[in-house]
């Protein structure tokens, strides 16, 4: 099984960045998908939730509005679009699949975005 994150970068306040996770390995419909993100202060916190037939998905009230995420079941990837990007999400993002039948779950290595002027 592969996960794999891309997309990271450094920008200033007010940017927009749009990291991607590429899945392999799994039957990817089968896996719900999220990010998560490792903050400068060692907080791990979920940022973004989406299920395995991307019909539902959750972004949590620190990011609505800000955050959309998607998945696209023919090409195996999971986005993260971020805008409005501030400061406090500079963090380690992380891309985790969750078996829907099943309680097993992958991370990716995580990629590192930084927000600063």
């Amino acid at each position: 099984v592969s996960v794999v994150e891309s997309g990271g970068g450094l920008l200033e306040p007010g940017g927009s960045l749009t990291p991607t996770c590429k899945c392999s390995g799994v039957p990817f419909d089968e896996y719900h998908a999220s990010w998560d993100r490792l903050t400068p202060g060692w907080e791990c916190e979920l940022v973004a939730f989406i299920t395995g037939d991307g019909n539902n998905a959750r972004i949590v009230d620190a990011v609505k509005g800000r955050f959309t995420i998607s998945r696209d079941n023919y090409r195996d990837l999971v986005s993260l679009e971020m805008n409005s990007l501030k400061p406090e999400d500079t963090a380690v993002y992380y891309c985790k699949i969750q078996g829907m039948s099943s309680n097993t779950e992958f991370w990716g290595q995580g990629t590192q975005v930084t927000v600063s002027s």
